[in-house]
């Protein structure tokens, strides 16, 4: 070994590559790997998504501005709605025509025509329970949003369109803001140049578009700024239509119930605020069963919602709301109608103002010429028949107490065939033409022939009248010959005394219709109606003076004291001497007693009154009376069908008895104002004194 081998260095293997001095130390990275080329897919894929980002930033950046853009003009519409809403009190009675109140004899309200508003109420005013159940029922959320739920509008939305309608129609989903903004027209008031009528206004007013629906959102908040949540509650509770012509919720309680909205029980509350789904059809004067079911769906939501204890839930289901007496009634539909025609336009029909007008009718009449009828067609008519009747109760100065214009009595503004109906009046003429003969100075006792008679008409030739039954029967009194309603006689004695005179006695009675100007004339060949017939009777009882019929007393406008006017009705002038009409009375009263009308008799009174059959039964008539009052009855078909089996002493003067006597149940027996004949003579001697008297005449 070397001795100098522990000097020597270590072998190292030489560097490639030379190392500059003081140079730093480098790592070195593995090489990247190369990436697959991508799919068409993933490509389409990645593009899609790239497109999605760059909306997704241009639209958050559009979005601001017009977010903005929005709230700008959202922000200057509540500004300009909020200067032109004005105080509630110029908003809560927003009608367009006033209201007619028809109260009876007693002042008892029993009628209402055109659009009620029983004044203005408040939140504070009202009853708890009617406030509560407005806002259970129409906007549980009302006192906590801003006027707008879109949690409301997305809910209408989607049932709207399960149940196949469109997004807007059917359930809105509006609070009640934007509720009275609809009833408020978003400021719009009624134009006649615009719209026809309040009807098409309101039509218009309900229309829904989406341009409509913007413009409700921003009145809704213009609302919200202006008023305070009971003033918008005011404002709806004041205007909202309630069905029976019922402007607001104190109309529409005084209505229904006979009382004022702050005295509404739970129930009636419940019933009122489940009319705003469906006013008409709801309403409790058109079928109370289905509005009482309504009323238990709110009383339900009131329970829920803890406006109503669990214990006065129950109470309100089992002691539902009842309709008040004359609502429940809904009695004089007939006769209100009528005195509405008897009155100017601009204060019945047309009226813009509150009016009130005390009438004639007396509700008990009324009531019982309705069930009299009823019971008559139900007891006595074959059922399914199609005959109409109509009857007028009056009293002796033409004062009508009741009118039934047709079987359907619980109607309005249909067809009054106690006033309208121009029907031949048969034989219930007669007693005009024996009226003018005993004027003449005839007598009850005098005599006239029932033999065959033929007169000839010129332009028609000859006329044979014939009697009811085809019988003659020689020489009869004139009370006896209207006793057995005989033809032959009456025309007879209207020749006679000249049928001119006859007319004129007729007219003077109030028979203005065209009168026949042939022999025909004593047999009712003219046409009148069963009013003018009734009131001509009217001045039979009276003693002779003739009546215009009449059922308005004073028309006053609300608030005011002293009448606008007054009754243009009762008593006129005479037409027939006093004692020419009580023999005429007594007359009558034998037809009852023992004549035709002997089915109208009641027991206890004395009656008088005459039966009328036209030709072919195509009417059938009895009109009568007793000391204090006179009614006419009138059966028919309204295409002029004959009747069948029936006749003026048939069905009329059993409805006439019915009638009359729930009308006389609790009064005291009034006599007859009647004048019997003198003497009874022989019909032989009679016949020698009427020659006699002829002969005497023709010397003269």
């Amino acid at each position: 070994m070397s001795k100098n081998s522990g000097d020597r260095k270590a072998l190292v293997a030489d560097r490639r590559y030379s190392q500059k001095p003081n140079a730093k130390k480098t790592t070195t990275r593995k090489p990247a790997r190369r990436k697959k080329p991508r799919g068409v897919i993933s490509r389409i894929l990645g593009f899609c998504g790239g497109i999605i980002k760059w909306a997704l930033r241009l639209l958050w950046r559009f979005g601001l501005g017009a977010g903005l853009a929005v709230g700008i003009f959202v922000g200057l519409g509540v500004v300009y709605y909020v200067s032109t809403l004005p105080p509630i009190t110029d908003l809560v009675d927003g009608r367009t025509r006033g209201s007619v109140t028809l109260s009876d004899r007693e002042g008892q309200v029993f009628a209402w025509r055109g659009d009620q508003f029983g004044g203005m109420v408040t939140t504070d005013t009202v009853s708890v329970h009617l406030r509560n159940a407005v806002v259970a029922t129409e906007d549980k959320r009302f006192y906590s949003h801003i006027g707008l739920s879109p949690r409301g509008v997305a809910s209408a939305v989607r049932i709207n369109l399960r149940e196949g309608r469109g997004p807007l129609s059917g359930n809105g989903g509006s609070t009640i803001t934007q509720q009275t903004a609809k009833l408020l027209c978003l400021g719009r008031p009624f134009d006649a140049a615009i719209w026809e009528n309040e009807t098409e206004y309101e039509r218009d007013c309900r229309r829904t578009t989406l341009w409509r629906k913007v413009q409700e959102a921003v009145y809704s908040l213009a609302m919200e700024v202006r008023y305070t949540k009971d003033e918008i509650l005011t404002i709806y509770l004041n205007r909202a239509y309630l069905g029976a012509g019922s402007r607001g919720f104190e109309a529409a309680a005084n209505r229904y119930f006979g009382h004022g909205a702050a005295e509404v029980t739970p129930a009636e509350a419940a019933m009122l605020a489940g009319l705003l789904k469906a006013p008409s059809a709801l309403a409790p004067t058109n079928n109370l069963q289905r509005s009482r079911d309504r009323a238990n769906l709110v009383i339900g939501l009131m329970e829920d919602q803890g406006y109503l204890s669990n214990r006065a839930a129950e109470e309100a289901r089992t002691d539902p709301a009842g309709l008040s007496a004359a609502a429940e009634r809904r009695a004089g539909g007939y006769f209100a109608d009528w005195v509405m025609d008897q009155g100017p336009d601009f204060f019945t029909r047309t009226t813009t103002e509150d009016v009130i007008i005390q009438t004639t009718l007396d509700q008990g009449m009324q009531t019982a010429a309705e069930d009299a009828l009823a019971w008559v067609f139900e007891n006595k008519v074959r059922e399914g028949s199609e005959a109409q009747a109509a009857i007028v109760v009056m009293s002796a100065d033409g004062a009508v107490r009741a009118m039934v214009g047709g079987r359907n009595t619980n109607v309005t503004g249909a067809f009054n065939r106690a006033t309208q109906a121009l029907r031949q009046t048969g034989s219930t003429f007669k007693p005009f033409v024996y009226a003018t003969a005993l004027e003449m100075g005839m007598s009850p006792n005098d005599i006239v022939q029932d033999t065959p008679l033929t007169i000839n008409v010129p332009g028609s030739g000859p006329w044979t009248p014939r009697n009811y039954t085809d019988e003659f029967r020689g020489p009869v009194t004139l009370t006896d010959a209207l006793a057995a309603s005989l033809n032959i006689p009456a025309v007879r004695l209207s020749e006679d005394v000249g049928r001119e005179n006859v007319r004129t006695v007729a007219q003077g009675f109030g028979i203005d219709s065209d009168l026949a100007a042939g022999p025909a004339l004593a047999l009712g060949a003219s046409e009148s109606t069963l009013i003018e017939m009734t009131g001509a009777y009217a001045g039979i009882l009276n003693g002779g003076s003739a009546v215009t019929p009449y059922g308005l007393v004073s028309l006053r406008m609300a608030g005011d004291v002293d009448p606008l006017m007054t009754a243009s009705g009762g008593i006129r002038e005479r037409v027939i001497r006093e004692e020419a009409a009580r023999q005429l009375t007594w007359m009558m009263h034998q037809v009852v007693e023992r004549g035709t009308g002997q089915r109208a008799a009641i027991d206890g009174w004395e009656i008088a009154g005459k039966t009328g059959t036209t030709q072919a039964a195509r009417d059938a008539w009895f009109i009568g009376f007793s000391g204090d009052y006179v009614a006419g009855v009138w059966m028919g078909y309204d295409n002029n069908t004959p009747l069948t089996g029936v006749t003026g002493s048939g069905l009329p003067a059993e409805i006439w008895h019915e009638t009359m006597t729930r009308i006389l149940a609790d009064l005291q027996p009034t006599p007859l104002p009647m004048q019997p004949p003198a003497q009874q003579d022989s019909i032989a001697e009679q016949l020698i004194e009427q020659l006699l008297r002829h002969l005497q005449q023709r010397e003269n």
